[in-house]
């Protein structure tokens, strides 16, 4: 803990003109709400391709290689995957103290890198169910046919997942919109019998799911237990020492991967720093 703690205070130490430095030296492109939709997969999954533009304008940029910002979670990846390897892991939970501290930019990035390697299948699934950002910040039209939708009985899950493509790369998603009852959902039957399908039938695939902030609800403690490993975001301007050390509290009986210190201004090319 002491570790993270210095990662934090030397970053806040850094100037606020550095950091809008970065940013501008970025290069994110303008938002633009293009995308479309390709040919069905098969009978249940339909695929949907989706615009490079807009997800650079969402700082999901890993799926381009020759980008010198998808480094850092290229290594992270590999990190993490080494990990997950060795101990026959394969649902890995992301999560944060706060909102605001980037874990699903994080999720997302961490997919689309896994995702670039050829003998790797990547599924993400959007388990914040009061805030969820990974169908938006993927430019994905979602209905009632998501996580939701499962849980109800309504859809099967390879129905509601998703194929989702840019270039040509491929991979899964799950995606979901918001509800009331959100805590009630996280420790339902139907919630464990969703997850139990989600492991046996992408048994073959690496699972990250974008959890809700562990400090705002009680929703990501509800689901923690049924993860592997979880992966922990916390953000410089955004999480306190106090809140990581609480954190830590909640997260006694789940393995954690790596904890990642976001929005750290630094004049590197990594865009992490962990």
């Amino acid at each position: 803990m002491e570790n993270i703690e210095q990662a934090i205070e030397r970053a806040r130490a850094r100037s606020t003109a550095e950091a809008e430095h970065n940013h501008a030296a970025a290069g994110f492109a303008p938002r633009s709400a293009a995308y479309g939709a390709g040919p069905p997969v098969d009978s249940d999954t339909h695929e949907v391709a989706l615009s490079s533009t807009y997800l650079q304008s969402n700082r999901i940029i890993s799926h381009m290689a020759t980008d010198p910002r998808s480094r850092s979670f290229d290594m992270l990846r590999t990190q993490i995957l080494q990990t997950m390897d060795l101990k026959g892991w394969k649902l890995l939970a992301v999560t944060s103290p706060t909102p605001k501290c980037g874990k699903t930019v994080t999720a997302l990035n961490l997919a689309l890198s896994i995702a670039r390697q050829p003998e790797r299948s990547v599924l993400l699934v959007d388990m914040d169910l009061q805030r969820p950002r990974v169908a938006t910040s993927l430019g994905l039209k979602v209905s009632e046919a998501g996580v939701l939708s499962v849980l109800k009985g309504e859809t099967t899950l390879s129905r509601a997942v998703i194929q989702a493509r840019v270039g040509e790369q491929r991979f899964l998603v799950l995606p979901t919109t918001s509800t009331i009852g959100s805590s009630e959902i996280m420790a339902s039957r139907a919630m464990s019998a969703m997850m139990q399908d989600l492991k046996k039938t992408y048994h073959s695939n690496i699972i990250v799911m974008d959890l809700p902030p562990l400090l705002t609800c009680d929703d990501a403690i509800a689901l923690l237990p049924q993860a592997d490993c979880a992966l922990l975001v916390a953000a410089v301007g955004s999480s306190t020492v106090a809140q990581i050390r609480e954190c830590n509290s909640h997260l006694q009986s789940t393995e954690v991967v790596r904890i990642v210190v976001n929005k750290v201004p630094e004049a590197s090319t990594h865009y992490y720093k962990y």
